[in-house]
């Protein structure tokens, strides 16, 4: 089923960086689609817009009869050969970490004048999200994550009721479109996370504790949109665990599995005071299957989910994402003053473009959509405010002028947010 799926958002970020002169790297979690996306979409159209195939040079690494280019002595001479005149070449490389001293190669073959080069990777070194520093100003990133919503549903079966509750359960890796029952979904996203995610993590930052890494996992898998940091996490091995696992590790464990993009993390914005406030910090999963696996399907609150969900779209679209902090002063039962830190789940910012968002699962009252609401009027400015909520009809401006939208109407329109 995953060849029918369009991917057309990264596939237009590739054709819009054609022949910008810098090495575009597609990056993301692993099982993504990034080498499907590169070997047959992207190439597919290179060869619908007149390119010849014999200007097209494809190698996969991975491929056993392509395991004697995985040395550069071979490698650079064999790509130079090929390149016969001045027109232009595209060369695609998949799976490039198996090419022994990848960045000095990339980097020969991008100062060649008629090349345009396009890569992709999957181990545990090159889904570093620093990998583009190796290239020395070279690189152009590209992330690729999971399949939204409105991807899955293009060739989801069912409606798009019976489509949210596989999608919350299963999440948005491309190959599990392939399994039938829910045994071979979970088994499949088991074996992944083991076999792949976390022997990747742990070879690339030699990790010696397995277990303690596994327990973090499971902590941050129970506690998805909630304020937490190291210290917290730490006393809660403490108190829960029965063991001691320092702030430090904790910390060096998360930002493993930040780099792996397992994980992505939403920092605190005081939106008066215009400024970060380190600590706590907001952790979703880049993928809710491989989340809810790590707990055997436990736990799967759709409040969260959604939040998870919104999260993660947000991103696809190119928004940069942090939780919003408002402060307010009130007064307590006995009279005294009280100041109280209000919380606005998204704060979305690309360029100068902002956006207020709150995630509700639903609102079946008045005093539910004031609760809601309420921080939205103490920003004090006049960028958009949205609540996407589950149950809401259709889009509406309500009479303080905040936008109510539907969970669906949001996910399924990738321009929803451009009223």
């Amino acid at each position: 089923m995953m060849e029918t799926i369009a991917r057309d958002t990264y596939l237009n970020k590739l054709i819009s960086k054609k022949h910008n002169g810098l090495i575009k790297v597609v990056t993301g979690i692993r099982r993504c689609g990034k080498s499907y996306l590169l070997s047959n979409l992207f190439r597919n159209h290179l060869l619908d817009d007149g390119v010849p195939p014999d200007h097209i040079i494809e190698i996969s690494f991975d491929a056993f009869e392509n395991r004697r280019y995985r040395d550069p002595e071979v490698l650079y001479p064999y790509v130079k050969g090929l390149v016969s005149d001045s027109d232009i070449y595209y060369i695609l490389l998949d799976e490039v970490q198996m090419l022994d001293d990848f960045e000095s190669v990339l980097n020969g073959l991008a100062r060649m004048p008629n090349v345009d080069l396009y890569v992709t990777g999957s181990n545990a070194k090159f889904l570093s999200k620093d990998i583009i520093t190796e290239f020395r100003g070279r690189g152009d990133e590209v992330p690729m994550f999971p399949l939204t919503f409105s991807e899955f549903m293009s060739v989801y079966p069912g409606d798009r009721q019976d489509g949210w509750r596989d999608y919350v359960l299963y999440g948005g890796l491309p190959l599990v479109l392939n399994f039938q029952t829910p045994d071979q979904k979970a088994s499949f996203l088991k074996s992944l996370f083991d076999e792949t995610y976390l022997s990747d993590i742990i070879g690339r930052n030699h990790i010696r504790n397995r277990a303690e890494l596994e327990e973090l996992l499971n902590i941050l898998s129970s506690s998805i949109g909630s304020l937490t940091n190291p210290n917290k996490l730490s006393a809660t091995f403490k108190s829960v665990k029965k063991k001691i696992l320092s702030a430090p590790t904790i910390k060096r464990y998360i930002d493993c599995l930040s780099d792996a993009f397992l994980i992505d993390s939403a920092m605190r914005y005081d939106i008066k005071g215009k400024k970060y406030i380190d600590t706590p910090s907001k952790y979703y999963f880049t993928d809710l299957g491989l989340r809810n696996v790590r707990l055997n399907f436990r736990q799967v609150e759709e409040t969260h989910a959604m939040e998870n969900i919104i999260f993660n779209e947000l991103k696809v679209r190119g928004y940069n994402v942090d939780v919003g902090i408002v402060v307010s002063n009130e007064r307590n039962k006995d009279g005294q003053n009280i100041r109280k830190q209000l919380e606005i789940d998204f704060v979305c910012n690309k360029g100068s473009k902002r956006i207020y968002i709150q995630s509700a699962l639903s609102m079946p009252d008045g005093q539910k959509t004031a609760q809601e609401q309420r921080p939205l009027m103490m920003t004090g400015d006049g960028f958009k405010k949205i609540i996407i909520t589950k149950d809401a009809l259709a889009p509406l401006y309500n009479d303080d002028g905040v936008m109510v939208m539907g969970l669906y109407d949001f996910l399924l329109d990738q321009h929803s947010l451009d009223f």
